[in-house]
């Protein structure tokens, strides 16, 4: 069994509730074992059977439409390898003294054409940006919650995302290397 996260974007926000527990029980469903969730946002760790990220994605979701919580959250499947590749390919380390203004937005595929003048062009202050293959890494010292360019990164890059905090991503790795 491979250990894997999964990342789901839009659990207890804007009244789309789904508990952990009730999470962990449609993973379970979906035959993920040794669930283990961090914070209420939908971070999960769990070991799969399945042989690749669109399997288990696809174990995931019909999972979640069986449960009919009411909406249907986007979920990215990573594995423990390319959560590491990320956290390690960190462009700004001087984040890591304020972990929040830091943050990696996993994308669904890497992108086709991403506007990247468009998000240039959007940037303020001491934001930064770099685009690594399949991560958009999004470093936002005056805060996240106002930054334009975070409102807009996944309509110029044109392909599907979530994002996590530095923080968030370093304790899902955590996570995910005290598995067995």
């Amino acid at each position: 069994m491979k250990t894997w996260m999964a990342l789901f974007r839009g659990i207890n926000v804007g009244g789309k509730v789904l508990p952990m527990k009730a999470l962990t029980a449609i993973l379970e469903a979906a035959g993920c074992r040794e669930v283990r969730t961090y914070v209420q946002s939908g971070n999960a760790v769990f070991r799969h059977a399945a042989g690749s990220a669109a399997q288990v994605s696809a174990r995931v979701r019909a999972a979640v439409a069986k449960a009919k919580i009411g909406f249907e959250p986007q979920v990215l499947i990573l594995d423990r390898k390319e959560l590491q590749k990320a956290a390690a390919a960190n462009p700004f380390p001087e984040a890591v003294a304020n972990p929040r203004s830091l943050h990696l937005f996993f994308l669904a595929a890497r992108p086709p054409k991403p506007d990247l003048t468009a998000l240039e062009d959007l940037r303020s202050g001491k934001e930064a940006f770099v685009l690594s293959n399949k991560v958009f890494y999004l470093l936002t010292p005056d805060g996240f919650g106002i930054s334009k360019l975070a409102q807009r990164v996944e309509r110029s890059l044109g392909v599907e995302a979530t994002a996590r905090n530095w923080r968030t991503v370093n304790a899902v790795l955590e996570l995910a290397n005290s598995e067995k």
